[in-house]
């Protein structure tokens, strides 16, 4: 996937090497690291987030669209500023959730929203026909995302990481 411009602010794009730094003010805090779903440990330092990144560019390369792992880089500074992704889902790997992590001081300025809403734009032009979120019951960050992106409710389940997790859906329809 090439870069696609999400707003004014936010720019969805693929992970590169260099975006070492970024991803690990990301991933390398518990406080984002705690909410993700499935659970991921915070990653330890630069060499491990080096390590992730990697793996993630080499696993992109093969993943049919729309799936994949997208960087959300700031488009005034240039910085990294989240992560997003669309992925199958446990256990039959048939329901696409997305998600969305931003580093902590990139909360609250609605960067998730923009760039995630934009995903999802994406994914359906890509023939994806419902996407999901699934989210910590205790992350209210989250469900505020959900219900900014027009996400509908859908309830509690155990089904997808055999804990319990609210899930939110939206359909092509949804989009306004």
């Amino acid at each position: 996937m090439v870069a696609m411009p999400v707003s004014e602010r936010v720019l969805l794009r693929e992970w590169r090497p260099e975006d070492v730094d970024g991803a690990f003010a990301v991933y390398g805090t518990t406080t984002v690291t705690d909410w993700l779903v499935p659970s991921m440990p915070r990653v330890a330092d630069l060499a491990a987030m080096r390590r992730v990144l990697t793996q993630w560019i080499e696993e992109q390369r093969e993943l049919p669209p729309p799936l994949g792992r997208w960087a959300f880089e700031h488009r005034g500074t240039g910085e990294v500023i989240g992560g997003a992704e669309l992925r199958l889902l446990p256990p039959h790997f048939e329901d696409v959730e997305v998600a969305w992590h931003l580093r902590p001081n990139a909360w609250g300025h609605g960067y998730a929203s923009e760039a995630t809403g934009a995903l999802i734009r994406w994914a359906f032009e890509h023939e994806a026909i419902e996407l999901f979120a699934v989210v910590d019951p205790a992350n209210d960050r989250a469900h505020a995302t959900a219900q900014r992106l027009g996400m509908e409710w859908v309830g509690e389940t155990t089904k997808y990481y055999d804990r319990p997790l609210g899930v939110y859906r939206i359909r092509p329809g949804d989009l306004e």
